[in-house]
């Protein structure tokens, strides 16, 4: 075929002029348009039985599967919350400062992924699927998600899972960062990695206005660490400071702290800013379903159960009372095939044995004296 008969059979395909083509070319067409649909359709099935096989958890076979399924498993008391971060489909050189200094201030307790998510999308039902896997999959309680684009520059989002299917989400975007190196002060004072911080909340409209108060919430638990029941004051060294400066802006500030003499038995304290440091401006935020907050908010009980017919005493210990019912032994049935009495029988037998032999000697000496 050559070059000009080629040209005229591509201008014959065109689908503006369709009407003029032959019947056997619009047969091929139209097997081409079944063809294509078709695929569209086989393709989203597919995906949508990954998403499926994604979130199937099969039951343990093991018992080490079974232990280690159960430490992830809810508990009344939890244990140390992780937090997973990871970046959207585009992020700017702000916002990947940002998300690598709240690595920094989580270490040890954080999960980064480097690679861009392009199937992340919180606050879309269809979006949330591949974040409870990865929750499920690295067994992290929060997360951290960072995007950027032209609707929602340097956007932020913070949420919280419970039995690895998101709980609550907060939108703020991120405004006046200052990171770590931009701070200069003597570093014997930097705080320690994993010790607790406290918390500053400066600002009537941490109480008043509802998106500050989820806020607020949100920030304390991904900030607090580990639930301690008794606490070193000398081993507190950080403070979060977060100062409300309107309804929907909040000033997040990171200060270290240094103990001074004070001439009484309590030091005087100052707040040396170690940062990072950033504005907060809230966007967007979903609170949890009630029935699911209900679960989540129930609590260990305070006081244990009470065991009974058992007691404590300071010299004793642990002492426990026993009910035993009548053993009734006169009443059982003893068979004569029983080891102890045959042995009874054969030491009677011994004996009398014994106790014969012995008269028969004493016979016979009395009969020799004689």
């Amino acid at each position: 075929m050559n070059r000009s008969r080629m040209d005229r059979f591509s201008r014959s395909v065109d689908r503006s002029n369709r009407a003029t083509l032959p019947r056997r070319m619009k047969m091929n067409l139209l097997n081409c348009d079944i063809l294509f649909f078709c695929s569209i359709f086989i393709f989203k099935f597919c995906s949508l039985a990954n998403c499926d096989k994604m979130l199937k958890i099969k039951t343990p076979k093991t018992l080490k599967t079974k232990r280690a399924l159960d430490k992830r498993a809810p508990k009344l008391v939890e244990n140390a919350k992780k937090t997973l971060i990871l970046h959207g489909t585009k992020t700017s050189y702000v916002l990947n400062a940002v998300l690598a200094q709240i690595f920094h201030l989580k270490k040890g307790l954080a999960v980064k992924f480097s690679r861009k998510n392009e199937n992340i999308r919180p606050f879309e039902s269809s979006g949330e699927t591949s974040l409870e896997f990865f929750s499920l999959k690295t067994d992290c309680s929060f997360f951290v998600f960072g995007s950027h684009s032209k609707k929602r520059p340097n956007n932020l989002i913070l949420g919280r899972m419970y039995d690895h299917h998101i709980y609550d989400l907060v939108e703020v975007g991120v405004e006046n960062f200052k990171p770590i190196e931009s701070f200069k002060y003597d570093k014997k004072i930097a705080p320690r990695q994993g010790s607790k911080p406290f918390f500053a909340f400066i600002g009537e409209n941490f109480e008043s206005v509802d998106e500050l108060k989820h806020l607020k919430e949100v920030l304390l638990d991904h900030f607090r660490g580990e639930i301690v029941e008794n606490l070193n004051l000398t081993g507190v060294d950080r403070v979060f400071v977060c100062t409300a400066i309107s309804s929907t802006t909040v000033s997040f500030k990171h200060c270290a702290i240094r103990l001074k003499k004070s001439g009484t038995s309590i030091p005087r304290i100052e707040l040396i800013e170690v940062g990072p440091s950033m504005d907060l401006v809230v966007r967007r935020h979903r609170l949890p379903n009630e029935a699911v907050k209900k679960q989540a908010m129930k609590a260990a009980p305070t006081q244990p159960k009470k065991i009974k017919n058992v007691s404590r005493d300071e010299v004793k210990g642990k002492i426990g009372k026993i009910y035993m019912p009548d053993q009734q032994v006169g009443g059982l049935a003893l068979s004569n095939n029983i080891k102890g009495l045959k042995r009874e029988r054969r030491e009677g037998k011994t004996k009398d044995k014994r106790d014969d032999h012995d008269l028969s000697k004493k016979k016979m000496r009395t009969e020799e004296s004689q």
